[in-house]
């Protein structure tokens, strides 16, 4: 913590007169400007690029360690990933900031002491990123319910002395969806703090390799969304913590396809905390749009919640910010509705990223 605190009080050396702009952007601006007074053209006359407006809310930041901690106990390759790298492809594509989550499974492998190691510092590493790159990046602080006495200690300590924007959830935890019992006292300090609560989808441990030569990741992290919106509404999760504002990833999964069975289930079981059924529920949630941004998929999505409840994301270093650009741009929003998603409900929900 001493380390930290000393890092948050440096000051930053890497500002300069172009407020944000990287480095690398500033020199391009320089040299253009340069060239067009050699051209005979006056500096009024050079076309201003436009300035980033867009915020991401599904950006992922994997360190070096944190990718050696998944390699030894899940095996496998993970992508590579620095600062640097996402601060090129956010100039690419118009990202003025972009919140940072861990990318799946996070920190949680049964081991409580070893997670609460792992997750603290992660956190730090992305606090400091934070407070290097001012106005670039943001922080959803990770948690790991299973462990409820770290998690309520991660919370005040993430909330509290990282600052952190919110909190990052998984949607599964081994066999346990987010609407289990056991999570309770993390959501009663949730609720309490009214806490931004981001969701991502995870490889469930029930599922893997059910398809040949189709990755888990293209059927099931859609689904394991859906499953744990289901248990959040029908465990009766969400209406007992209603302060807590919930942000899910893809477009909600497959959400807004089972729109209808979910309705009659409601129908047939008739809970007292769903008397309107579980519509209500999912429009009062968030959604965003990383790899849930073809025509079908957003039509889907705005069937069933109003624009107010969209946002953007872009799901990097998995995907480019370019994808989910095109998606957007091509199903022919307004510019209203395109300031909406791309900038105007994340500042809702994010106030501090309008200074």
């Amino acid at each position: 913590m001493a380390n930290l605190s000393r890092r948050f009080m440096r000051s930053c050396v890497c500002c300069n007169a172009a407020s944000g702009q990287s480095r690398r952007a500033f020199i391009a601006q320089a040299v253009g400007a340069g060239a067009a007074l050699a051209a005979g053209v006056m500096p009024k006359q050079v076309a201003a690029q436009p300035k980033p407006r867009r915020i991401d809310v599904h950006h992922h930041y994997a360190p070096t360690f944190h990718r050696d901690a998944l390699g030894a106990k899940r095996g496998g390759t993970w992508p590579l990933w620095s600062p640097q790298m996402s601060l090129e492809d956010m100039d690419k594509n118009g990202i003025a900031t972009a919140v940072l989550s861990l990318v799946q499974p996070g920190t949680w492998f049964g081991n409580a002491e070893e997670s609460r190691h792992l997750t603290r510092k992660l956190n730090d590493y992305g606090a400091t990123l934070v407070h290097d790159h001012p106005g670039r990046f943001g922080l959803f602080a990770s948690i790991a319910p299973p462990d409820v006495e770290g998690s309520l200690k991660e919370i005040e300590y993430g909330l509290e002395t990282l600052h952190a924007d919110g909190i990052a959830l998984f949607t599964s935890y081994g066999a346990s969806y987010l609407g289990d019992a056991a999570f309770a006292p993390v959501y009663g300090e949730l609720n309490r703090r009214k806490a931004l609560v981001y969701v991502h989808p995870i490889a469930p441990d029930c599922c893997k390799a059910l398809v040949p030569g189709i990755p888990v990741g293209s059927i099931e992290y859609a689904t394991d969304t859906t499953r744990t919106i289901a248990h959040l509404v029908f465990s009766g999760t969400a209406a007992q913590f209603p302060d807590i504002r919930w942000i899910f990833s893809h477009s909600g999964g497959t959400l807004p396809f089972l729109t209808g069975r979910f309705i009659r289930l409601a129908e047939e079981r008739k809970p007292d905390f769903l008397p309107d059924g579980p519509l209500p529920a999912f429009r009062k949630f968030y959604y965003e749009l990383a790899q849930g941004n073809t025509p079908g998929q957003i039509a889907a999505l705005l069937k069933m919640v109003p624009m107010e409840q969209v946002l953007y994301g872009t799901d990097y270093p998995f995907r480019p910010g370019a994808e989910v650009n095109a998606g957007i741009a091509a199903y022919g929003f307004s510019a209203d509705e395109l300031l909406s998603i791309e900038r105007g409900v994340a500042l809702n929900l994010l106030p501090r990223l309008k200074v």
